[in-house]
């Protein structure tokens, strides 16, 4: 997170949303290593294409992208969340430029180019032999069913959803404290284990973000969660741009440079309330752990010897109490 701050820049930060549809969902539970690839290199071009074309931004972006597999339900559901500043530096390095406030790129555009370059990878992976067909899926194997897919999915209209802005650096630190980092699903969102059957809470983003609740059999509890075990070494978090790894530090210095600010990682975290040690949890353990309605606010955090002299020191007050 210390290495994260360092990073942020005073620019208003964007959130856009890459998704698969599910007619490829069977597909990428079979091949996770080249889909899930695949996924990260059509979204990561698509942005980088479209902000350089003079027409649209006309910069040299940067961005992180985090993998994430899962819905609510636990149900199989790739999708790429990219968190990005809201400018870029022009293509001769020489200005910064910043994009329209509230507004990024157009996201119908990033559709369209995302699935054309997304199909065309995952035919050229066929044509290489890269991918395995098994079970329901293996009649893909014939060239014909494979074509009859790609053609499918071609005329399907790909989700790529812009979120609303974040507010600015302190807000993105905030998100990525809970959210990078996230498993398919959280201890607070477990209910009950009983006679074979597991309750959790999720909420329902159709009906209003309704909290509700669901029982699974253990058996398909546990189908669904390792549903979403990366391959071994697979990297879920990456970097592009001007902040890819091989020249991040030279680039934020150039970005920092034009837009006439000097990086002070300290000031972020006391901006955001947040010590390097002491991140913002997800939201859902904010819930009070008994009636799971009230908010709960954590006013500090004791370390085990802190907690010993407090005891001690209560005891002392009791007894001179009594």
């Amino acid at each position: 997170m210390q290495q994260r701050a360092a990073e942020l820049l005073p620019v208003e930060y964007f959130h856009v949303v890459f998704t698969l549809p599910e007619q490829l969902s069977a597909l990428a539970l079979q091949n996770k290593r080249v889909i899930y690839g695949l996924l990260f290199r059509a979204a990561s071009q698509t942005l980088l294409e479209i902000a350089a074309d003079p027409r649209r931004l006309g910069a040299a972006i940067g961005f992180l992208a985090v993998l994430h597999t899962w819905g609510q339900t636990l149900q199989h559901h790739p999708h790429l969340h990219c968190v990005i500043p809201g400018g870029g530096l022009s293509l001769d390095r020489s200005r910064w430029v910043s994009c329209r406030k509230g507004f990024f790129l157009p996201v119908k555009v990033l559709s369209r180019l995302f699935r054309g370059k997304f199909v065309a990878y995952l035919r050229a992976a066929n044509q290489q032999g890269r991918l395995t067909f098994h079970g329901q899926s293996k009649h893909l194997g014939e060239a014909n069913h494979f074509a009859d897919l790609l053609d499918k999915v071609s005329k399907l209209e790909w989700v790529v959803y812009a979120k609303p802005p974040f507010g600015g650096p302190v807000q993105v630190l905030k998100y990525l404290a809970r959210y990078t980092h996230r498993v398919a699903i959280s201890n607070q969102r477990l209910i009950s284990l009983s006679d074979g059957q597991v309750t959790f809470r999720w909420k329902d983003y159709a009906d209003g973000n309704a909290v509700k609740e669901m029982t699974l059999d253990v058996r398909e509890f546990t189908r669904r969660f390792l549903l979403h075990i990366l391959p071994r070494g697979f990297v879920r978090i990456r970097h592009y741009g001007f902040l890819a790894n091989s020249c991040r530090s030279e680039r934020l210095d150039c970005c920092r440079k034009l837009l006439a600010h000097s990086a002070n990682q300290s000031a972020y975290f006391e901006q955001a309330n947040i010590g390097p040690h002491q991140y913002e949890a997800d939201q859902e353990s904010e819930l009070c752990p008994v009636c799971r309605e009230g908010r709960m606010k954590i006013l500090k955090t004791l370390e085990p010897k802190a907690i010993a002299l407090t005891a001690s020191f209560i005891r002392a007050r009791a007894a001179d109490t009594s």
